[in-house]
């Protein structure tokens, strides 16, 4: 079984074009979008607009936009506590995750789950956890609620490698491949979790090899490049619509920022981040195939200027909204669902 997968992996590292232009530029902008909504929180932040903690997505955004475009309404969506660029991806407003963000009324929890804890379950996005590795049993349980209901839809479940190793990560596992429960597992490998390189907290060395012991299928995905991702992703998500179980993938991905807005990141040099981002880019890269396609630079400027107005109505509308009132606290407790 190791071997196959080892075969699988290889593969997926060379995924074929899974994009057309009209799909690459749109998955461009959505790329586009969260990396620009991510460099306004930052400047929040730094204003002392944003409070609490702040995990930014500047690098990984090829994984979510990428994994987005496989899905469909009514599949689920679940993460950790780096989640804004899931819920920009999953087409949440930006004003209202951004009015979440600065702590106010009108943003998805009413301002009061602030970066970690967003929900939406019209958009099908279950969170934000704040709590490393509970989102995956929590992912189990949406994907065991489809299989109970004898639906086909599916759940994305993302987590990092710094979780990976979490006791309840297996105890998932175990039973989403007991059960052949329609869950994709993510693991958005961006080398440092907190600020430990992958090489000194885990024995593994292949962490798409962490599911063998359950026989659960999986890939080695580049998650810096978009188009791999959703090749990677189709194959997944139809392993899961056709019943046969659950699925696992390794994004290896990047982060350009430290692990939350209050980590200098010291445990990296300055020099392996300007190569990754010399190199490795997931935007620049997405924006040279749609150049050599023949989509002019002006063209791809207007679009991203029309993405910074956008961010900016986002963040002028939370300023300008209200905190929510003391009686909020009683409020939201409970949910019908």
């Amino acid at each position: 079984m190791a071997a196959t997968q080892d075969k699988s992996a290889k593969k997926s590292k060379k995924a074929e074009p899974s994009m057309d232009q009209e799909e690459l530029l749109k998955a461009y902008g959505k790329m586009l979008l969260i990396r620009r909504f991510e460099e306004k929180a930052g400047q929040l932040y730094g204003m002392g607009l944003i409070a609490g903690f702040c995990h930014l997505y500047i690098g990984q955004e090829a994984v979510v936009v990428g994994m987005q475009a496989c899905i469909d309404t009514g599949d689920e969506v679940i993460t950790s506590y780096r989640d804004h660029g899931h819920m920009l991806a999953c087409d949440m407003d930006p004003k209202g995750v951004m009015a979440e963000l600065t702590g106010r009324a009108t943003g998805y929890s009413h301002g009061k789950g602030g970066s970690m804890h967003m929900f939406s379950k019209e958009k099908g996005f279950f969170g934000g956890h704040g709590i490393v590795g509970a989102q995956v049993s929590l992912g189990t349980g949406l994907g065991f609620s489809n299989w109970y209901r004898e639906s086909d839809r599916v759940c994305l479940t993302y987590f990092g490698e710094g979780a990976s190793n979490q006791g309840q990560v297996y105890e998932s596992f175990n039973l989403s491949s007991l059960m052949k429960l329609p869950v994709i597992y993510i693991i958005e490998n961006n080398r440092y979790s907190m600020g430990t390189n992958i090489e000194r907290s885990s024995a593994s060395r292949d962490l798409s090899h962490n599911g063998v012991p359950w026989g659960m299928p999986s890939l080695v995905v580049d998650g810096m490049d978009v188009m791999a991702v959703k090749a990677a992703g189709v194959q997944a998500v139809a392993h899961c619509r056709a019943g046969k179980g659950p699925f696992l993938l390794e994004m290896k991905t990047y982060r350009y920022r430290g692990h939350s807005m209050s980590d200098p990141a010291k445990y990296r040099t300055r020099e392996e981040v300007q190569k990754m981002r010399a190199e490795h880019d997931c935007i620049d890269s997405a924006k040279k195939i749609l150049e050599d396609q023949g989509v002019s630079e002006a063209d791809l400027k207007k679009l991203d200027d029309g993405i910074k107005a956008r961010v900016q109505e986002a963040a002028d509308f939370a300023q300008s909204s209200p905190e929510p009132d003391p009686s909020e606290i009683w409020t939201d407790i409970l949910v019908e669902i």
